[in-house]
């Protein structure tokens, strides 16, 4: 009985939202806030002070949570950083490097299934172009409200980008080989990035609302009967605060056209070999200074 009044309260929203989006040229606007959580402890931050460990978040803020707007329509979305002048020193060490494997505007067609970044690596900037995938949600019953809006429950397991850094961790001694275990002092010592791992997969749990009746979401999320307005994923949380329904100025969702233009494939072995180029100069500098002690 609980399951056909919840099946038969989204009917009903899917009714009314359709009716009041049925016009052509309808855009919307969804803040949203990410928040991507580390523990210092995987980093070393077992030895630091209480102090040390407070001035490393404050600096890591600033790159761990941000905030962006998505503009879309019925069939388009331009996925945008929401940028603010970050204090001096903000977003070094780790912050700094990681920020070149962040990426720009993303572009979202979920009918023609076109997914365009804008994306900058070391300085050069590229064009990413591939297929929009989609997921396999499972769809649930389970329902929360967020701000005025009724939201449905759906899961999906996702695939993780070899170099998404929000995921990255420090590998652990069972997830290491036994050859690696043998000769671990020496890995740390020759190459750090060794100490780095990226889970295979990651379970996402996102909340939608079929109130607004369109197939879009943050980041490279889609595919669902409703704005997705909160994304679970591993350690990033990216929740909606406001949403602008039809606003008096509209603003064009224009494609990004700068940069070399590649796919994501492509893009991950120019990655690859960069970091390659980095850990034998790493490695050289390393072998240059234990000669001259």
């Amino acid at each position: 009985m609980k399951k056909l009044l919840q099946n038969l309260t989204f009917l009903v929203i899917i009714g009314i939202s359709a009716i009041s989006f049925s016009q052509q040229d309808f855009q919307g606007k969804a803040y949203y806030m990410s928040k991507t959580t580390m523990d210092l402890d995987q980093w070393g931050g077992r030895e630091m002070s209480p102090e040390q460990k407070k001035r490393i978040e404050e600096r890591m803020k600033s790159f761990l949570e941000k905030e962006y707007i998505l503009t879309f329509n019925k069939e388009e979305s331009i996925y945008k950083e929401d940028e603010k002048l970050e204090a001096p020193g903000s977003g070094r060490g780790w912050g700094g490097f990681a920020s070149s494997f962040t990426g720009g505007p993303k572009y979202k067609n979920v009918k023609s299934k076109e997914l365009l970044q804008d994306q900058e690596f070391f300085g050069k900037q590229f064009l990413i172009k591939d297929e929009l995938k989609s997921l396999e949600w499972k769809m649930g019953t389970e329902t929360k409200q967020i701000g005025q809006y009724t939201c449905f429950k759906a899961t999906a397991t996702k695939t993780v980008d070899e170099f998404d850094w929000r995921s990255m961790r420090r590998r652990s001694d069972n997830n290491r080989k036994e050859g690696e275990k043998k000769n671990d002092s020496i890995k740390k010592d020759d190459d750090p990035m060794n100490e780095i791992e990226v889970p295979k997969t990651i379970e996402v749990v996102a909340w939608y609302t079929p109130q607004v009746p369109i197939n879009q979401g943050p980041d490279d999320y889609w595919g669902l009967p409703g704005l997705i307005l909160e994304i679970n994923a591993d350690r990033t949380t990216i929740l909606c605060t406001k949403i602008i329904m039809n606003p008096e100025e509209k603003e064009a969702i224009e494609k990004p056209e700068k940069g070399d233009e590649v796919t994501k494939a492509q893009y991950n072995d120019i990655i690859t070999k960069k970091m390659q180029e980095m850990r034998e100069m790493y490695g050289g500098r390393r072998g240059d200074r234990g000669r001259r002690n």
